[in-house]
């Protein structure tokens, strides 16, 4: 049976807001002749040793392990987790969580800041025909993956809320992601309600969930729109940064045609 794999990354890239000012990646390029340059002064290579003169390209990157599409690991949402386990890093994710069968919930109909409660989420999953099972890999499309690029992406589309976190932890789910910035609805406005209300529990609810229970959420996932709900695969691995919060990835869906 043939396949069709759907790339469900994003470009890393410094040419486009992707992140809040001040916390983008920077990529600095070297091209063939500085690769040239280079390898000489590295190696004492004569002239004309390297064929038509050209060295290696490369690139020097500065990012955080946020940047681009990545897997939070639960360290990065509390010191502690499960009861008070100490969370692990992405280096400890198990490999077993970032295979499996994939559900994807569609919000994009919801307004942006709006924060996804359980109901919704039985509704959703009602509504695809589909009873969650330990090891699904859901993948909840908002309105902000169709903005990626556009100044407006870090404040656009809803995000899932405590409640909504543990209700599908709960049921078994460990791996699950988002095409938007952020797991939860954007910070700019949790916090603004937060200081209306007083209520700071809100704030960063969904990633804080995290202290109670063991999940790992990707972040600005792409081309979720191409995904039916259910009856396909995922394998998202992350990249193995030493005690790190969070690790890159490029997750594929996998369907048959």
């Amino acid at each position: 049976m043939a396949r069709k794999i759907i790339d469900l990354s994003v470009t890393l890239t410094d040419t486009i807001p992707s992140d809040p000012p001040g916390l983008g990646p920077r990529i600095t390029y070297m091209d063939h002749a500085g690769g040239a340059a280079e390898f000489t002064q590295m190696f004492g290579l004569p002239e004309g040793a390297l064929r038509d003169g050209a060295g290696a390209a490369a690139e020097r990157c500065e990012i955080t392990t946020h940047n681009g599409t990545h897997m939070d690991a639960p360290w990065h949402y509390h010191p502690t987790m499960d009861g008070g386990k100490r969370a692990i890093t992405i280096d400890e994710v198990p490999l077993e969580w970032c295979f499996g069968p994939g559900v994807k919930l569609d919000f994009r109909d919801r307004p942006n800041g709006h924060t996804i409660r359980a109901a919704e989420v039985e509704a959703e999953l009602a509504r695809i025909g589909h009873e969650l099972r330990p090891g699904d890999i859901v993948l909840v499309n908002t309105a902000a993956g169709a903005r990626y690029g556009e100044p407006d992406y870090v404040g656009t589309g809803c995000g899932m809320g405590r409640e909504a976190t543990l209700w599908l932890t709960e049921r078994g789910m460990r791996v699950c992601g988002t095409d938007a910035w952020s797991w939860d609805p954007p910070l700019m406005g949790q916090a603004a309600r937060a200081r209306e209300t007083g209520d700071w529990s809100i704030f960063w609810e969904g990633h804080k969930a995290g202290a109670d229970t063991i999940y790992c959420h990707m972040e600005k996932l792409a081309n979720l729109d191409q995904l039916p709900g259910t009856g396909f695969e995922v394998i998202a691995l992350p990249v193995k940064v030493r005690a790190g919060s969070a690790g890159w990835c490029r997750p594929v869906a996998i369907l048959d045609t």
